[in-house]
């Protein structure tokens, strides 16, 4: 590392800390020529890889911008949404590849946004998965209703009911 006072080539690393859970590390350098100290921060990039080819940086914004969007009007509060785009984030971050597509971004949300709030998963997949018609909002409904009949079973099951 370049020192930012002198512009010699090298420095020795004197500390080094984790931040943000792991996914800044601070370092602290000494440089051998002048013998001032700086601080470098290293962070692990993410980038997202567009339809059209073109990478950029991931960005829990814009994640947050979208999911309010599918949210508007709906009993959802910002913290919510928050929380919804860390669990995205974390979700990427753990596969450990350096750029994902963006399709796989969409995936990621449709999940947790699916557990959040049923309308405004609606009104994202609608979108993402470039609904074209009538039949395609029915058919993402009874994958709802026959997901949410499954869960209550599973409950009743787990309280000793039996269904008929």
């Amino acid at each position: 590392m370049r020192c930012p006072y002198c512009r010699h080539s090298d420095s020795r690393v004197v500390d080094s800390r984790e931040a943000e859970d792991g996914q800044i590390i601070r370092r602290r350098r000494a440089c051998p020529e002048c013998g001032r100290r700086f601080t470098t921060v290293e962070e692990a990039v993410l980038a997202v890889v567009k339809r059209s080819g073109v990478t950029e940086p991931f960005s829990r914004i814009k994640i947050m911008s979208g999911v309010r969007k599918a949210c508007q009007g709906r009993p959802v509060d910002d913290d919510a949404i928050a929380v919804l785009a860390q669990k995205v984030e974390e979700t990427i971050r753990a596969r450990g590849v350096a750029e994902i597509p963006s399709h796989d971004v969409g995936l990621a949300i449709l999940g947790p946004l699916r557990n959040l709030d049923e309308v405004a998963y609606l009104r994202f997949a609608s979108v993402y998965r470039s609904f074209d018609s009538l039949g395609d909002f029915e058919r993402e409904i009874a994958e709802l209703r026959a997901a949410k009949s499954d869960e209550g079973g599973e409950a009743d099951q787990r309280a000793g009911r039996t269904t008929k």
